[in-house]
């Protein structure tokens, strides 16, 4: 058995265990290796946390396919450890689009990836119903060409998107259940009633909750009695990342103090790290 068919084997492992796993989100290498060595199982990329550290906004078409299965090169031969993927709404309207991101995804050496039914498009935000079945079907039929178990996992957007609409929502992500998804996403569920509805709907099917949002305290524990089996953090952490490099600038500016060096990463922790 290959590399990348014990890695597929091992993730799909981790969503049919009876307890949740968290899939924190690295950025590049670098943030990929540090929470390695932390003990996680498995690793997301984020298209924002991509974005932004390239100086560029998320969601508004400004970074391509190519750019993104970079970042996914680097950080699957980063770890060990499985990986999967943010590849957007396949970086195409077309369904046929999106079934060429999957198979470019596991070529880059991805066990899973993200297709959503976001449309990048500010006057139509989101895909039609019927459209967004229709991509996530191509995603689905893309997946299980492959010769290892590829979790695929349908988003729907729009929460994100100010259509605060969860019953649209559910529905949407029954239909990408009854498509043939592996996982089903809503992200910007941020109460225990709605994920609770949302995890009763498409079971026995596995739900992934982004957590990290301002304002929502629910942990691991909590998530898990509500029977949410997959936890990713999106950009938050790469947004705290940055959050303390923007803070420490602002002490070196306005105060002319380098206090926050007190609470950097120590050097030789990092060297020895990134020596493995």
């Amino acid at each position: 058995m290959d590399v990348q068919t014990l890695r597929a084997e091992a993730f799909k492992a981790l969503h049919e265990r009876d307890r949740a796993f968290v899939i924190p989100n690295p950025w590049d290498a670098g943030s990929a290796k540090l929470l390695a060595s932390l003990g996680f199982e498995a690793l997301a990329t984020t298209s924002a946390g991509l974005a932004f550290s390239l100086g560029r906004p998320d969601a508004e078409g400004a970074m391509t396919l190519a750019e993104t299965l970079d970042n996914v090169r680097a950080i699957v031969d980063a770890t060990a450890l499985p990986v999967a993927a943010d590849l957007e709404n396949g970086f195409s309207d077309d369904p046929k689009g999106c079934a060429e991101a999957i198979l470019l995804g596991a070529q880059a050496g991805l066990v899973g990836g993200s297709i959503e039914d976001a449309s990048g498009n500010p006057d139509e935000p989101i895909y039609s119903f019927h459209h967004a079945v229709e991509r996530v079907e191509a995603a689905v039929a893309a997946a299980r060409s492959l010769d290892f178990p590829f979790m695929l996992c349908a988003r729907a957007e729009n929460l994100l998107h100010g259509r605060m609409d969860l019953d649209d929502t559910i529905a949407r992500l029954q239909a990408f259940a009854e498509a043939g998804a592996d996982v089903l996403y809503a992200p910007g569920l941020r109460t225990a009633g709605e994920i609770r509805a949302v995890v009763q709907a498409v079971a026995p099917k596995p739900v992934n909750v982004l957590m990290g949002m301002k304002g929502v305290q629910l942990g691991v524990n909590q998530l898990q009695d509500l029977g949410v089996r997959r936890i990713s953090v999106g950009s938050s952490l790469m947004r705290a990342a940055y959050g303390a490099f923007y803070r420490g600038a602002e002490e070196i500016l306005g105060q002319g103090t380098f206090t926050y060096g007190e609470q950097a990463m120590p050097f030789d922790q990092l060297n020895q790290l990134f020596r493995r």
